[in-house]
């Protein structure tokens, strides 16, 4: 007689970030939102201020965030260490507005904290957003607005839950921002963890 085991297949899930940067520098990230999905259902948000390699900020008029900011906040290898590695390893696809930008802030960055990164597909609500809801412009504040999703433009958390947004829309064609609050966010690290293992 053969016995055979099933396995329950393990959580894949979907990560929306978005980064924002002190300068030009692409190690440079001193703020990033983070929304994970689980098959387009939010399950955990989180923002974290992160305080860059150098003081250099020239980016102060886009986002407001100096220097003063984030001085004291973790580095972007601590946060991994504490709070990103986890949901990294849960995960199979990276998404964000533009994700040329922030998957390269990402994998420089955790290469000046020698993290390494296992590989990931990416998508990009960019592109979803041409080709998929036909939106043009495709900026992140033309489509929130074009869809009525509230939007803090470079607002990290604000930005990545605005990418969520439009990444659930086109994928399964619901509208979660206007039932906002159906949704609780997870910021109990002992309830996040128990989820994740």
């Amino acid at each position: 007689m053969l016995l055979v085991i099933i396995m329950p297949k393990p959580k894949a899930f979907t990560l929306v970030i978005d980064f924002e940067t002190a300068n030009v520098a692409s190690t440079s990230a001193c703020a990033l939102g983070l929304v994970v999905l689980d098959e387009y259902k939010i399950i955990h948000t989180e923002c974290f201020m992160i305080r860059p390699p150098t003081q250099f900020f020239a980016f102060t008029h886009i986002h407001g965030l100096t220097w003063n900011d984030v001085k004291d906040a973790p580095t972007f290898g601590e946060i991994w260490k504490s709070k990103l590695e986890k949901w990294f390893d849960q995960s199979s696809k990276l998404v964000a507005h533009n994700i040329g930008f922030d998957f390269r802030v990402l994998t420089n960055t955790a290469l000046h904290y020698g993290i390494e990164l296992k590989p990931i597909r990416r998508e990009c609500t960019v592109k979803i957003s041409k080709n998929d809801l036909r939106i043009y412009p495709a900026n992140l504040k033309s489509v929130s607005d074009h869809l009525g999703i509230e939007l803090n433009h470079h607002e990290a958390m604000s930005d990545a839950m605005a990418s969520a947004y439009i990444y659930i829309h086109a994928k399964t064609g619901e509208k979660p921002w206007q039932q906002k609050s159906l949704f609780e966010p997870k910021s109990n690290p002992s309830q996040l963890d128990s989820d994740i293992y």
